[in-house]
């Protein structure tokens, strides 16, 4: 059954390679500032970049959290990104599963606090 929910969101993120985004996913996983990271490659962007028309092979990268992780994400991103200036959009998940849900939020606990569980 579906549960409404007002902290869960994604971040969508491009990377260079998948080995970029296969980094900043374990990474951001094991520093507990997503729960999930999904990659999808290969995506093929074209963008405006200093006043010329840009066309790259890239990655994308869906991180899952919640709105209290946002900040640090954000920052961790911006270190840990190749790009000058990286993409960071966050899209409110306006409902989810109720154990996707609870796995989303568990997963983001401090692993004290976090009873071991599999993902649903």
């Amino acid at each position: 059954m579906l549960e409404a929910t007002s902290s869960a969101r994604i971040v969508m993120t491009t990377v260079a390679s998948p080995e970029e985004a296969t980094r900043l996913g374990r990474t951001l996983v094991e520093e507990r500032l997503a729960a999930c990271a999904t990659l999808l490659p290969p995506i093929h962007s074209i963008y405006s970049w200093h006043g010329k028309i840009e066309s790259s092979a890239e990655t994308l990268l869906l991180l899952k959290t919640v709105n209290d992780q946002l900040p640090v994400l954000e920052s961790r991103l911006q270190e840990l990104h190749s790009y000058q200036t990286p993409e960071v959009l966050v899209l409110t998940v306006e409902s989810g599963s109720h154990t996707y849900l609870k796995w989303l939020h568990a997963c983001l606990r401090a692993p004290e606090d976090t009873v071991t569980q599999a993902r649903p």
